[in-house]
């Protein structure tokens, strides 16, 4: 069948012109024919971009080429030598396929059931083979080692390597995806760090964030040598990703980044065995021409491997150019197919559709047909695609190579829809897959017990394992492999929390500014200030950041090449390869892989740095949660701050704006420590408490993020208080403002820009009322929460012991009166602590969607402002007999509480 059009394929590029002059035309192509033929495919691409060249000065229409024919990028006349022993290589890579599949196939025990993936690794050791034999550099390599961002389906592989390299045993290739059950010999599924901190380095398995982490690695690799922190021009990060994995908008979506930034030190090799999941990517269609066009209108360079070099001699002889425009021609989900089927199949349905390409394999069986290999599985394709990508400068490159999802598992596997799903093995399985890779074990073997097949070690003394760790010395180390001492560094001193600690004074100022100045003085720390990497993407005056711009600068690595049009302005707009504001533009994906990269460099680099990741609330964990899941995956260390916070703060934006619950989707991850501070003050001691957390020496979990959501609207902030609650403020809740009168007790709780509602409404109740009321700042409702489960969870695993009583529950336990909470948040966020707090308790959360107002008509809309805090009091201590019943309808109709425009708590200012 042929397909209806061919608008990415380079042989149309002639079929809308008429030839006026057939003859001539002939005779340049044999003169370029000639020239190829004298001097080499390297001499004629060069006259040909000359050609091109010039006929742009005549005006001579010339289409832009974005995709060539379907046949290797690499002429065969300029492939390298290859440097290994293949014969060698080749043996123990059958080695590491059959203990990967067996490793998967043992994993599908009846008693076990926990799957595994046996094609993906089959379809992509060559692949990876050539990287660890010849180009992959360790953490021992005297510039720095290489980042691998491994594909996840095919870590199966990677263990296989590490029995072989003697990292791991038989037990614990055993314990596959039984991490708890087989501890400590459990592997994770995929390329989990937090699960085998160890080993590796870069969690994959989150489809499209590979991608996006990858290019920002190779960014800030270049950001921390252009800032002097390290010497990474030696350091290439790699990342194998799979076509099915392109289509996912953020495979793609930062391409343009890594091209800006010409990071040479980058490049993606995409394992296109032309299947997704579930079938073909393309069946209609061609996925390496498609990502070949995507990849090079984006400004990258582009390397196809297609074919394996037993098609070279048939290109060659292919003088009437019928098999590349077969090749063309073909469609993804016939060359799927054809891997499914046989020799004799191949000759008929693709050689078979002309009389000259028939006639090229007249001579062949139906078996050397047959091992026509595709480019990825050729080390000499492989090799010359890599070292090319390696020495290209000035650009990223992507390799697309095609391969076979399931190649050497037979036809039961090879190029199946369901490959990817199944996980187990037959005994007749077994033993094709064993003979195909040539391993020395018998069928007796085989047959003594299906789920238990041995895997294969050739021995520590054999030429093969001597080959392999011998390669990998040189290269610098294992990998993948990953240090992670923790460096001591010199922690700030006091002084640089000095500036939240003594209030705003006369003035008035949000939360956000008083995060500002702190981190601006952490900066100028002397020891301390060079690791900070702020991060913000497109939102710096909005945050009060623009004071950054002149000193700090923006990091370009191409620098500022145009006259700023606010050059004149104090805080004009500057932009340096040494500026250390990172500003991925409108780009939140961005900044999250760029806040993990930072948060990591502890690992990847040996040196910490410190992102302090600055966005708008609503577009922090709703937008890119899965993003902060991978960085805490990855065991990333650093701040989130979630500016212009809260679903009544940022006024006009409304709904899509208004962030009522990001708090809550944080709270979900377990690396995650969301704050919502009330004051600067707080800030500074939240700061310093994470700082030392994640970066200092006690023993402690360091692996965390500290999520701070700040507000923007202004108030007058107060100077810290004598014998603050330090311990309270970090662990989450401290008293803030005792009552100050007698009467009916009362306690108020409240967090972010509520602690000012509760206080107001403090003094409503003791003024109006006669209600003594106390106010408690609740720093972090989820550092509670966590604190009481753990004291629940011990309590119930110990029985009999003396139990430790929550953290909440001791501050709260002895006072008097209900409890009413309230926060800018859903009453969700409140209640999570409910029920450690023995009180009477009502949550007032800003429950729904946000909308366009001002500051105090949304609160009382929502009824979490002061008066609402006032009614609701009185509403439970009437039910409790120590008010008037009446008094909470007199104080509904006093302060017109039902009525938007009676609202009074905010003020306005603070724009965003």
């Amino acid at each position: 069948m042929q397909p209806s059009s061919n608008h990415h394929i380079l042989s149309g590029l002639t079929n809308n012109l008429k030839d006026a002059n057939s003859e001539e035309t002939q005779e340049w192509i044999e003169s370029f024919d000639g020239l190829i033929e004298a001097q080499g495919t390297e001499r004629a691409e060069y006259i040909m971009r000359a050609l091109l060249q010039h006929a742009g000065t005549h005006s001579v229409g010339v289409p832009m080429v974005t995709t060539s024919d379907y046949v290797n990028t690499i002429p065969v006349d300029q492939e390298p030598e290859f440097p290994g022993d293949e014969e060698i290589e080749r043996r123990f890579r059958a080695y590491l396929r059959w203990n990967a599949a067996v490793m998967v196939h043992r994993a599908q025990h009846p008693e076990i059931g926990v799957g595994g993936h046996i094609s993906s690794y089959a379809g992509v050791a060559t692949l990876y083979e050539v990287g660890l034999n010849h180009f992959f550099r360790g953490p021992e390599h005297p510039g720095g080692g290489d980042q691998v961002f491994w594909q996840g389906h095919s870590s199966p592989g990677n263990y296989a390597r590490a029995f072989l390299e003697g990292r791991m045993t038989e037990e614990d290739l055993n314990a596959f995806r039984q991490e708890k059950t087989k501890a400590p010999q459990g592997l994770s599924s995929y390329p989990h760090p937090r699960s085998m901190p160890d080993f590796w380095q870069f969690p994959t398995v989150s489809m499209g964030l590979g991608p996006m982490n990858a290019i920002y690695q190779a960014q800030f690799n270049r950001y921390i040598h252009n800032r002097g922190i390290k010497d990474t021009s030696d350091q290439h990060v790699w990342a194998f990703l799979g076509d099915g994995e392109m289509d996912e908008p953020e495979s793609r979506g930062l391409l343009q980044l890594a091209a800006n930034d010409k990071l040479d030190n980058l490049t993606f090799v995409v394992n296109c065995n032309l299947q997704r999941l579930d079938g073909p990517v393309r069946g209609n269609g061609k996925i390496i021409q498609e990502l070949e066009a995507f990849f090079r209108g984006a400004g990258w360079n582009v390397i196809k491997v297609v074919w394996g070099r037993e098609w070279d001699s048939l290109l060659e002889k292919d003088k009437t150019g019928d098999l590349v425009r077969i090749m063309n021609e073909t469609l993804d989900g016939d060359y799927q197919t054809y891997k499914a089927e046989s020799g004799g199949f191949v000759r008929d349905h693709f050689f078979g559709k002309s009389p000259a390409t028939k006639e090229l394999v007249a001579e062949m069986s139906d078996d050397e047909i047959w091992k026509l290999k595709r480019g990825a599985h050729d080390y000499h394709k492989v090799y010359a695609a890599y070292k090319a990508a390696t020495e290209h400068k000035g650009q990223p490159t992507v390799i697309l190579a095609q391969a076979v999802k399931g190649y050497g598992l037979g036809t039961h596997f090879e190029g199946r829809n369901a490959t990817h799903q199944m996980k187990k093995l037959t005994l007749d399985d077994l033993r094709i897959f064993r003979d195909h890779l040539r391993i020395p074990i018998s069928d007796e073997e085989l047959e003594k017990d299906l789920y238990n097949a041995p895997y294969y070690h050739p021995g520590e003394d054999s030429p093969e394992i001597k080959y392999l760790l011998e390669r990998r010395k040189e290269l610098g180390g294992f990998v993948p492999d990953r240090p992670h001492e923790q460096k001591d560094i010199a922690l700030p001193s006091d002084k640089a929390y000095a500036s939240g600690k003594k209030g705003s004074g006369k003035q008035m100022a949000a939360t956000t500014m008083a995060f500002v100045r702190i981190l601006k003085d952490l900066m100028r720390e002397k020891e301390f200030g060079h690791r900070i990497v702020p991060i913000v993407p497109d939102e710096s005056r909005t945050f009060g950041m623009d004071s950054f711009f002149p000193t700090s600068k923006i990091y370009n690595p191409n620098g500022q090449n145009y006259l700023s049009v606010d050059r004149e302005l104090m805080l004009a707009y500057k932009e340096s390869p040494q500026g250390v504001l990172l500003h991925p533009g409108i780009n939140e994906a961005g900044a999250t892989s760029a806040f993990t990269a930072a948060g990591t460099s502890y690992a990847t680099h040996g040196e910490a740095m410190i992102p302090f990741y600055v966005f708008y609330s609503m577009f922090g964990f709703q937008r890119t949660g899965d993003s902060f899941w991978a960085a805490a995956d990855q065991l990333a260390r650093g701040f989130i701050i979630g500016a212009t916070a809260g679903r009544t703060t940022l006024t006009g934006e409304g709904l899509q704006h208004a962030d009522g619950h990001s708090p809550l989707i944080a709270a979900t991850n377990p690396a995650a420590i969301h704050y919502d501070p009330a004051y600067g003050y707080e800030i500074a001691h939240i700061i310093k408490r994470g700082i030392e957390h994640m970066y200092g020496s006690k023993d402690e979990d360091h692996n965390v993020m500290y999520y701070l959501t700040v507000y923007n609207e202004p108030i007058r902030q107060p100077a810290e208080p004598e014998n603050v609650d330090v311990e309270g403020i970090v662990k989450g809740i401290y008293l803030l403002k005792p009552a100050e009168n007698e009467g009916p007790k009362a306690q108020l709780l409240a967090s972010g820009v509520g602690v000012a509602w509760a206080i107001e409404a403090q003094q409503i109740l003791a003024d109006e009322w006669g209600v003594s009321a106390d106010v408690w700042s609740v720093t972090s409702w989820t550092n509670l929460r966590r604190d009481a489960l753990a004291a629940e969870r011990d309590a119930f695993l110990n029985p009999g012991e003396a139990r430790r009583v929550p953290y909440v529950t001791e501050k709260l336990g002895a006072t008097q009166g209900p409890v009413v909470a309230t926060s800018d948040f859903a009453s969700d966020l409140q209640d999570q602590i409910r029920q450690y707090v023995p009180n009477e308790w009502a949550s007032l959360g800003a429950d729904g969607f946000g909308f366009s107002d001002t500051r105090a008509g949304a609160r009382r809309f929502f009824n979490i402002d002061a008066h609402s805090m006032v009614v609701r009091t009185l509403e439970m201590l009437a039910e409790a007999g120590e008010v008037d019943a009446e008094a909470p309808k007199q104080a509904i109709e006093k302060y017109d509480l039902l009525n938007p425009n009676a609202g009074t708590s905010g003020n306005a200012g603070g724009d965003a």
